[in-house]
């Protein structure tokens, strides 16, 4: 079935008691797939895309909030540099995926490609054609050597963006938020909305699927994205507090005089 942001922009609304309560549920849930991935030598990629003033940035620092900062790096990506521009594309995301016992989120992705370069021409249509594939091979080849990915896409219609960018020009600590570009690419939505749904039709695959959330409400998209976020890490993922090494605590007992009780109640 074929994902159409036009489906996604009914999302229940949150009151901030139930949203409370769930984000600290979830967050404590997450601090727990954090350390099964430490203690696993597993890892993972987020990329998170979506208009703008969608609430990325405010759902990204939910996300990575609870989180050990010492094994989750957030990638803000922007433009590339000079530098940058004189490698294959897809160069500079392999710089900074993450290794074993990491998390990574980028806010924004290597789908660029195929979004800001295809709308804004900055490169030809055969290349960003022949880049789903490449994208596609690119996210097995993550998958085959244990990366676990997870795509979400923030959705808002366009009332709700016009007055999220409302807001930020009248609120001033929210004013470095917001630049040109914002409205230019407001002025490219139809454009935008057909790249959106072919990246959905070519690259929502079986090992690296998009979640499309709506963002209307932003209490909202981030418990579902979190949710979403949980169940893609955690499936199949071993969760249960580990033992203590029998060494560590022949160490722990000798240096504090007396036997800590491990998880298996030993």
């Amino acid at each position: 079935m074929s994902l159409r942001l036009d489906a996604y922009e009914t999302g229940a609304e949150l009151g901030r008691e139930a949203y409370e309560a769930q984000l600290e549920t979830l967050q404590h849930r997450l601090e727990l797939v954090q350390a099964a991935y430490i203690n696993q030598g597993l890892k993972a990629a987020i990329a998170v895309e979506g208009w703008d003033a969608a609430g990325k940035g405010g759902m990204i620092r939910r996300l990575v909030s609870p989180l050990d900062p010492r094994y989750a790096k957030t990638w803000s990506i922007a433009a590339p540099s000079v530098g940058e521009l004189a490698h294959h594309y897809l160069w500079r995301f392999w710089q900074r995926l993450p290794g074993t016992r990491e998390i990574a989120i980028f806010d924004r992705s290597w789908y660029g490609r195929v979004l800001v370069e295809r709308v804004d021409a900055l490169t030809s249509e055969p290349v960003w054609k022949r880049a789903y594939d490449e994208i596609n091979d690119f996210e097995a080849l993550l998958a085959a050597d244990g990366m676990r990915i997870v795509k979400l896409f923030l959705h808002v219609t366009q009332d709700e963006q016009d007055k999220r960018l409302l807001e930020r020009l009248e609120t001033p600590w929210k004013r470095w938020k917001t630049g040109v570009d914002d409205y230019h690419n407001r002025s490219q939505r139809k454009a935008y909305m057909a790249a959106y749904h072919d990246m959905f039709d070519f690259c929502s695959t079986r090992i690296a699927p998009w979640t499309i959330i709506e963002a209307n409400d932003k209490k909202y998209a981030r418990i579902k994205a979190l949710e979403t976020v949980i169940d893609a890490l955690s499936e199949g993922v071993d969760l249960s507090y580990p033992d203590v090494p029998d060494a560590v605590m022949a160490a722990a007992e000798k240096a504090l005089g007396k036997r800590a009780r491990d998880s298996a109640g030993r």
